[in-house]
């Protein structure tokens, strides 16, 4: 057991570049603003959550310059798009046009100010979009607000008047701020560098915004007006593997991220082990997977089943939904990143994850 749990601490984090957003999200913001222009339910089907695939260029307005059509990819391969009705401004669909994506809302960053937008939401409206401008950033000392690691919300709009809105930057800084209510951020100066590149999750459950410190030891917690929250993790059993594997996975880099079944209640630790080979173009030629379900108490039980559910990862808040309901296979897992995306069913470890290498400029799943 000693083995096992030295290897859980030994690789070093990794960023891996994407944005996610749910489509339960999708409904609940967009079926309030339909237009003439907005893709509609039988465009979309209930085959979520799709990929944006960019825009096809169809002119320009005073209000956003250069503007597009939508299209979104919908089916499991990724190997085909839909060109939708609905218009978007083509900057948010290059490449860093946006920081962050969070419940079927996109942010940007420009001059200290990040602005919320459901304009990539495929159901919200075109002729009347939600942008919501959050107060100017404080840059705390010894911090920096310009890189932002990813977004995270803890409602379905930011409109509601309890939402809180958090944004992790590489480094120290976490800030919060409720944007229908405060006119100020809540800026927290985290001091344990096992979360300078840590990504930031809502957990429904404990009412908390939630990250795993680097290489999965602990979890902390904060939220506007409460205590932070330090839960120690401790790993009952591992994947077993023979020692060829273990070191491989040594080589590899490695990210954790935290997700939250919203459906079942249950949360899940991912470490996600990637390796690059230069000879290959520097593709990432390796994509591992080892999922634990933490309970409440912070006993991490490693799983290879987690039923009739799916999860999904990318530079966005993660999330986690029924197979049954976005009509994915069961017990399988999905990534995206700028420049490839697969899916892995979890009861096959041995079997390296399907891959394809294409660019996604905007890697986002809607």
């Amino acid at each position: 057991m000693s083995l096992l749990l030295s290897h859980l601490s030994k690789l070093s984090s990794r960023k891996t570049p994407a944005l996610v957003v749910r489509f339960s999200s999708l409904l609940s913001n967009g079926l309030r603003h339909l237009s003439a222009r907005s893709c509609s339910t039988s465009i979309l089907g209930n085959t979520f959550p799709f990929v944006i695939a960019g825009a096809q260029h169809c002119g320009s307005t005073l209000r956003d310059g250069d503007i597009g059509n939508l299209k979104i990819c919908k089916n499991i391969n990724l190997d085909s798009f839909t060109l939708t009705e609905k218009k978007v401004p083509m900057k948010l669909v290059e490449e860093m046009g946006t920081v962050g994506a969070s419940n079927g809302w996109v942010a940007t960053l420009k001059e200290g100010v990040v602005c919320l937008q459901d304009d990539l939401n495929p159901i919200a409206s075109d002729i009347d979009p939600k942008r919501i401008s959050l107060p100017p950033l404080v840059t705390l000392p010894h911090c920096q607000t310009q890189v932002v690691t990813n977004v995270a919300m803890s409602s379905s709009s930011p409109e509601d008047e309890d939402c809180v809105v958090a944004i992790k930057f590489l480094g120290p800084q976490l800030s919060l701020c409720r944007p229908a209510r405060s006119s100020e951020w809540t800026n927290i100066r985290i001091t344990d560098p096992g979360f300078f590149s840590s990504r930031v999750m809502y957990s429904k459950r404990d009412e908390m915004f939630s990250m795993p410190a680097s290489r999965g030891a602990y979890i902390g917690s904060w939220n506007i007006g409460e205590a932070p929250m330090i839960q120690q993790l401790r790993y009952l059993d591992f994947l077993e593997l023979v020692q060829s594997k273990w070191e491989l996975l040594d080589s590899c880099s490695r990210s954790e991220h935290l997700v939250e079944s919203r459906p079942t209640g249950e949360t899940f630790l991912v470490k996600w082990y990637t390796k690059r080979n230069l000879r290959f173009e520097g593709r990432v030629l390796i994509n591992r997977f080892v999922v634990f379900k933490i309970d409440e108490e912070g006993n991490a039980e490693f799983t290879s089943d987690i039923g009739d559910l799916c999860i999904f990862l990318s530079e966005a808040e993660p999330f986690c939904v029924r197979a049954s309901e976005c009509q994915k296979p069961p017990n399988s897992l999905f990534f995206l990143c700028p420049e490839y995306h697969g899916n892995v069913k979890l009861d096959y470890y041995d079997c390296y994850p399907h891959a394809v290498y294409r660019t996604y400029p905007v890697p986002y799943y809607i």
